[in-house]
């Protein structure tokens, strides 16, 4: 109402992002890498009980566990890339079809599939559709 030009956006401005965040593809690979490198702690920590667990098969048992503990490791660092938050969700199936060798690995890999959901929907909401 003062004749200002304060209520015209100004258009050399970058487009105010939906997130806030500087740097929102960084954050989003900061929380996949972070749930990965739980799920690789929780992974390996299950190794031993494996082993007390099922003496029969304790040595496919950890061998799988520490597999995919590696593969989760793996995951972690190429998140920067499109194509591994597929791969990763592959993973996360994998981890969840391990269950035959042991009950355990499978409801660790329910458990994080359904935290691998959150982050992927976390990542949608705050990438938006350029992903």
């Amino acid at each position: 109402m003062t004749g200002t030009d304060d209520d015209v956006p100004n258009t050399d401005e970058e487009p105010a992002r939906p997130s806030g965040l500087k740097n929102p593809g960084a954050a989003v690979r900061g929380v996949g890498a972070a749930t990965l490198g739980l799920e690789f702690l929780v992974l390996l920590l299950a190794i031993q009980p494996l082993r007390t667990l099922v003496p029969d098969a304790s040595g496919a048992a950890a061998g799988l566990a520490g597999g995919l503990a590696l593969l989760c490791l793996l995951a972690a660092g190429l998140l920067r890339y499109s194509w591994a938050w597929t791969a990763t969700t592959v993973l996360q199936v994998l981890i969840v079809v391990s269950g035959v060798v042991h009950w355990m690995l499978g409801a660790v890999g329910i458990i994080f599939l359904l935290v691998w959901i959150y982050v992927l929907n976390v990542r949608k909401t705050v990438l938006g559709s350029a992903q």
